[in-house]
């Protein structure tokens, strides 16, 4: 192949062969976990695929080149070998029974739902991303094993994957009647607001990458995710607030003769999470704190660094707590451990990995080394990175290591250099000039890459392609070093992003347009004062520098905030009302969710009668007028 000369994908170079043939060569001859993950199936999906209002949900039969028996030892060249065992353990999709009286739904969604039968329903544990997966999911269970009403639901914690097909498999009536317990760690609802509304659209957009939404489903593009296939695409999200929170370590409760002990870990793989023991089946729940793959301290969508200490310790707490007792321990991906034994021997594993990558990341940044030099050099010793649950596939010791890094030091590794760069427009444009300008840059850039080294061909040539985007070579050759990265990524987010970033470079750019709306479940669920902080987001800061507003608001006749805006900046204060407002509000909280989020103007909130005005209008209409809209369709691998 001639690097950089079409917009076709390619195949694998000698070099991606020869480095995925030795890859395979040294994974661990270890073929357990066929055995967990095969083991107890009762039934398999109904069909192959899964439909919504706009189309295909979820897509089974998409991924059947996983299991072509002509690939089941020498995987493709295209494929990392390690990613590819991981996306046939993640193929095997159905219905699977853990114990006695609980069972999984697995391959479905990115994560698995669980279902106990109590005495008289089904207590249900994370339906799911999509109302569409989590429905289907229930289906399946009541035909194999017999209906039941549902009457009760867990969220493990506060990421979309296990809460947001909720309206799947309950009815909010329900809810609302206490027909049906929703039961959620304290913390629950804020976090899972928080952490998708503030950053949502750039989070969603990065999303795109991670989870490989767009590429093609095929030995070139998505095989699989690591943690599960992939995110639903085109289902109903939603959500419904907790009847009962969780709040501490050894809260007891018994749904319909099913007891439950639990423990509360937050700050560990979300900021509120709980793991729970089934003492009566000796099962042990480890929520998403134990996943078959090393998880992220950082996930490369974004969002905030996770506490890989406190982790470790939460793991070793569930050791102390439950362990003696464990027979089983199934999590919210993935496939279950059988034995305690096993189980006991896997969790002290993950714990003593996540506790590997927090000490040595200090250690080595204490000896001076910067957060890209540790990243380079830290690998886990054998006794754990030869454990396929401790491998690379959805978090990497490398990015988890600047993760830590990143929580204790910050962005700047202290090199005065780095204080003040140059933004990358700017830089690529002198980079170019210095290297003797574009033609000589891809010149030398070709050499590197048939001498196998895309990193720095990635490196080199992105300078070229933010100093010109209209260069098409240099486009190309850029995508075809990301696409030979992805294909060496163990990592299936690490491939998703590469590939990703080259689909785009190809075409030139995203054909992502439009805006990115909050759920109306997310909306409803914010506090007034998430919905001010929304606000001050979306405030466009310099157009409102030179406006000052003092607002008199109130919500639900229960609530009162004095807002102001000045100097382009919101602040509120709660319980309180401005002595000399220049307008005052009085709205439901749903209009004030509307208003705020974009989903209603005010003439159509003030002709509804659901707020409702008094003062200088046009004073609030300035202020509205500078609030920013957001759009899915920002470049991310052009300028």
């Amino acid at each position: 192949m001639t690097p950089g000369s079409d917009s076709e994908r390619k195949d694998a170079t000698a070099t991606t062969a020869a480095i995925n043939e030795r890859a395979r060569q040294g994974m661990p001859a270890d073929d357990s976990d066929f055995e967990r993950a095969t083991r107890g199936r009762l039934a398999a999906p109904s069909s192959d695929q899964i439909m919504g209002s706009l189309g295909v949900v979820w897509d089974l039969e998409a991924f059947d080149f996983i299991d072509d028996p002509a690939l089941s030892e020498v995987p493709p060249s295209t494929v990392s070998p390690s990613l590819w065992r991981q996306a046939q353990l993640n193929n095997l999709a159905g219905l699977f029974r853990v114990s006695d009286r609980i069972f999984q739904v697995r391959g479905f969604d990115l994560s698995n739902i669980s279902f106990i039968a109590a005495s008289t329903g089904w207590i249900i544990i994370d339906p799911l991303t999509a109302a569409e997966t989590a429905a289907a999911a229930l289906a399946l269970a009541n035909e194999t094993l017999g209906e039941r009403p549902v009457i009760a639901v867990i969220y493990t914690h506060s990421h979309i994957d296990h809460y947001g097909g909720v309206h799947g498999v309950v009815d909010e009536a329900d809810v609302r009647s206490g027909a049906v317990e929703i039961i959620a760690p304290e913390g629950f609802l804020e976090a899972a607001v928080s952490e998708n509304v503030l950053a949502g659209t750039v989070m969603t957009r990065r999303g795109t990458y991670m989870y490989g939404a767009l590429l093609p489903k095929d030995a070139k593009g998505l095989v699989d995710n690591g943690l599960g296939k992939t995110v639903p695409l085109f289902g109903t999200t939603g959500l419904l607030a907790p009847t009962t929170e969780i709040r501490a370590t050894g809260e007891e409760l018994t749904i319909d003769g099913v007891r439950m002990i639990f423990q509360v870990t937050p700050d560990t793989e979300a900021p509120a999470e709980m793991n729970f023991f089934f003492p009566d089946d000796k099962v042990l729940c480890m929520a998403e704190n134990c996943t078959a793959n090393m998880h992220n301290i950082y996930t490369l969508r974004g969002a905030k660094i996770r506490d890989s200490l406190g982790w470790s310790k939460q793991i070793n707490e569930s050791i102390e707590l439950f362990g003696a007792d464990t027979d089983i321990l199934f999590a919210s991906h993935h496939w279950p451990r059988f034995g305690r034994e096993d189980a006991v021997a896997y969790l002290a594993s993950q714990r003593d990995a996540y506790r590997y990558l927090h000490d040595q990341t200090l250690r080595l940044a204490n000896h001076g080394l910067s957060m890209n030099e540790i990243a380079e050099e830290l690998t886990l010793p054998a006794s754990l990175g030869d454990e396929y649950f401790n491998r690379g596939y959805y978090g990497t010791v490398s990015h988890n290591a600047k993760a830590v890094y990143q929580r204790y030091l910050g962005w700047f590794d202290a090199n005065p250099a780095h204080l003040n760069p140059h933004p990358p427009v700017e830089a690529a444009t002198r980079y170019v000039e210095f290297m003797g300008g574009a033609e000589a840059l891809l010149r030398q850039a070709a050499v590197s890459f048939e001498a196998g080294d895309y990193r720095w061909v990635a490196e080199v040539v992105n300078h070229l392609v933010f100093a010109d985007p209209t260069n098409e070579p240099a486009r190309l050759l850029q995508a075809d070093a990301l696409e030979q990265l992805g294909y060496q990524a163990e990592s299936g987010p690490w491939r998703n992003f590469y590939l990703s970033g080259a689909q785009e470079l190809r075409m030139n750019g995203t054909f992502l347009s439009g805006a990115n709306p909050l759920g109306k479940d997310s909306v409803r669920a914010m506090t007034t004062e998430m919905l001010l902080d929304l606000m001050g987001v979306r405030l466009n800061g310099p157009a409102a520098a030179d406006i000052e507003l003092r607002l008199d608001l109130e919500v639900d006749a229960e609530e009162h905030w004095a807002v102001g805006v000045s100097r382009g900046a919101i602040h509120a204060s709660s319980g309180r009302h401005h002595v000399a407002a220049d307008v005052r509000i009085i709205a439901s909280h749903d209009a004030l969710a509307a208003l705020v989020s974009g989903a209603a103007t005010l003439d159509a909130l003030l002709d509804a009668g659901s707020l409702s005005l008094d003062g200088d209008e046009s004073a609030l209409r300035s202020v509205l007028e500078r609030l920013d809209s957001f759009t899915m369709g920002f470049e991310i691998v052009l300028p």
